[in-house]
């Protein structure tokens, strides 16, 4: 069994015990969260399409970790002008464990 749950402006394809990292959440190590926005639920041939979400249907997990990603390197060179700008960028994420599946 497998959904399709949109977080942060991404969507993620989950499966239970499957561990993620998503754009940051405001919920502390350890506690769990409810996804309601569930585009897609598919349990072997029964599949339900939401228009736009599953009615009914919600993901739980578990927060495992809060952290930042990999720095991102910005570097802007204008040619023969003298001029450079350097800029970094670590994004914020969550990890999560799926724990439970509800259709």
């Amino acid at each position: 069994m497998y959904a399709v749950i949109k977080t942060g402006g991404q969507q993620f394809r989950v499966e239970q015990g499957m561990t993620l990292k998503v754009e940051k959440l405001e919920v502390e190590i350890g506690k769990s969260i409810t996804f309601d926005d569930i585009l897609m639920v598919a349990d072997g041939d029964k599949v339900q399409i939401g228009a736009p979400t599953v009615a009914k249907a919600s993901v739980e997990a578990k927060i495992i970790a809060q952290g930042k990603g990999k720095k991102v390197h910005i570097l802007k060179f204008r040619r023969r002008k003298h001029s450079m700008k350097q800029q970094g960028h670590r994004q914020l994420f969550t990890e999560i464990e799926i724990t439970k599946i509800k259709a």
